[in-house]
């Protein structure tokens, strides 16, 4: 298959993807009024169906390794792409993500993940931002659910190296909950930008939990070693070789 054909595929893909959030938004924005569960029924389903579509028209599987948890609890994942956002939020109940601030204002997009219990963060002053993102999560108790977080803060393209931001620590400690790692291959196939979306296996895996209790710097020690030990293991899998020393 030639980069044009495949990249032309691409395109199409990506502009069904956003065609598909209309009709899921006007099927669901009643109910997702009146109910957080068909908001989050909306999400999980929009997800799997970009998933099942995503090997039909590109070439490209989507693989969930490991337990996903089903409690309360925190995760912290590896972002490379708007995929692992997908994939992650398909595999549990009642994910809610901290996310960009700006994304609250994006179209459908902004206005279902609030409903779901997302956070908003405004990205500046770290000592800021962590006091913002503990009083919203104290405040977002009232959504029992999984608290997705990145602790790079961003999508990191494979091979980059980038800071584990302390925030993911001081969120494990105040919560007292159970951290779950997820580490993915994800940016790969489908890179944080461009078009071009490239056939094979992509995969999150959710490793071992960190159970609450450990300090502040030996869980973000131990939570980068399994994130970044296992999710390059699987961009080796993937074919994916330049892969820097990620500390």
């Amino acid at each position: 298959m030639t980069y044009a054909i495949q990249w032309i595929r691409s395109l199409a893909f990506i502009v069904l993807m956003y065609l598909l959030m209309v009709p899921w938004a006007i099927v669901f924005m009643i109910p997702a009024i009146f109910s957080r569960s068909a908001a989050i029924r909306c999400c999980r389903s929009y997800s799997q169906c970009i998933m099942w579509l995503a090997y039909p028209m590109i070439g490209l599987r989507c693989e969930v390794r490991g337990t996903p948890p089903k409690d309360a609890c925190l995760i912290a994942a590896k972002h490379q792409s708007f995929l692992d956002v997908l994939m992650i939020y398909s595999a549990i109940p009642a994910g809610r993500f901290i996310m960009k601030d700006i994304l609250k204002y994006a179209p459908i997009v902004g206005q279902f993940g609030l409903r779901v219990g997302c956070i908003p963060v405004k990205r500046g002053a770290r000592g800021a931002a962590i006091k913002q993102m503990l009083a919203d999560v104290e405040a977002g108790r009232l959504f029992p659910g999984q608290l997705i977080i990145y602790p790079q803060g961003t999508r990191i393209a494979p091979g980059v190296s980038a800071p584990y931001k302390i925030g993911t620590g001081v969120l494990y400690r105040e919560m007292d909950q159970t951290c779950v790692p997820v580490a993915a291959n994800v940016g790969v196939f489908w890179p944080k930008r461009g078009i071009y979306r490239a056939p094979g296996t992509a995969v999150v895996e959710f490793l071992p939990p960190i159970a609450p209790g450990l300090s502040v710097e030996d869980f973000m020690a131990h939570l980068e070693t399994a994130i970044e030990t296992r999710s390059n293991a699987l961009m080796v899998e993937a074919g994916f070789t330049a892969i820097e020393d990620s500390k």
